[in-house]
């Protein structure tokens, strides 16, 4: 049974990011395969590992929803709908060496996300048992959380930047995992992007205020940036990055 791993924190910390680092470092430790989960509707984490994605759970949903109208139905003969999507579904997971990707992604028509979120539900659940390790990169705020998608928790990774609002949006989330009884063994925040890698006194303040347990702090650092805007996988990034050093330092404190 998998090591469920959740990375959340409110949009634009840089939780994708850290989070393919994460998926990254458990790789090359030998702790893979890696069931790798980008569970936001925004779905960029393949960006971040490099890893090029045929097709979303939200994209097969819209496939079946236009074979039900259409004249000339995909669904082969003596195949049922439910047969037809397992088997699509099943394509949607993007194989790698040490790690495997499914990526949620979006629908396209009108309504909200509840019927990918169910399908993304589905399959974690069929999924999950066959790795040691899954690490889920959560969409910007708690609704995977709140709505019970993950089949589990055992490490809470919450992501902020420096600033008050960002510390104060993970510490509700913290406060959501408990109040939806998840217990999980760990619940810790990474201050991502810190200028020299320090925290500045208001930052050290609101963490203390809102009783968050820091698990470490990353850098800010230039390359992250410039790979982002030359469409380099960030796991690329050399092994002396400051951002890799200070990840690798808080995964081992983590002892997973």
């Amino acid at each position: 049974m998998a090591h469920v791993i959740a990375v959340a924190g409110k949009g634009g910390v840089g939780k994708t990011t850290l989070c393919g680092m994460l998926i990254q470092y458990l790789c090359e430790q030998g702790k893979g395969p890696v069931l790798a989960v980008d569970a936001d509707a925004n779905s960029n984490l393949n960006e971040v590992l490099g890893v090029e994605v045929e097709a979303t759970l939200g994209d097969i949903r819209e496939e079946i929803a236009r074979a039900e109208m259409a004249k000339d139905n995909p669904i082969p003969p003596g195949m049922s709908k439910a047969d037809y999507a397992e088997f699509k579904f099943g394509g949607a997971l993007a194989e790698e060496d040490d790690f495997d990707l499914l990526v949620m992604g979006r629908t396209q028509g009108k309504g909200c996300y509840c019927y990918v979120n169910g399908l993304l539900q589905a399959q974690l659940a069929r999924l999950y048992p066959n790795y040691p390790f899954m690490v889920v990169d959560n969409e910007a705020g708690m609704e995977h959380i709140s709505r019970g998608i993950l089949p589990g928790m055992d490490t809470a990774i919450l992501v902020s930047d420096c600033s008050r609002r960002g510390v104060q949006a993970a510490a509700r989330i913290a406060e959501l995992i408990h109040e939806c009884d998840m217990k999980p063994k760990t619940i810790g925040l990474i201050v991502n992007r810190a200028p020299g890698g320090v925290l500045n006194e208001g930052t050290k303040e609101e963490i203390e205020k809102q009783g968050l347990h820091l698990l470490g702090v990353v850098p800010h650092d230039d390359m992250v940036y410039e790979y982002d805007c030359d469409g380099k996988p960030t796991v690329t990034l050399p092994a002396d990055s400051p951002v890799r050093a200070a990840l690798k330092e808080i995964v081992k404190n983590l002892n997973l």
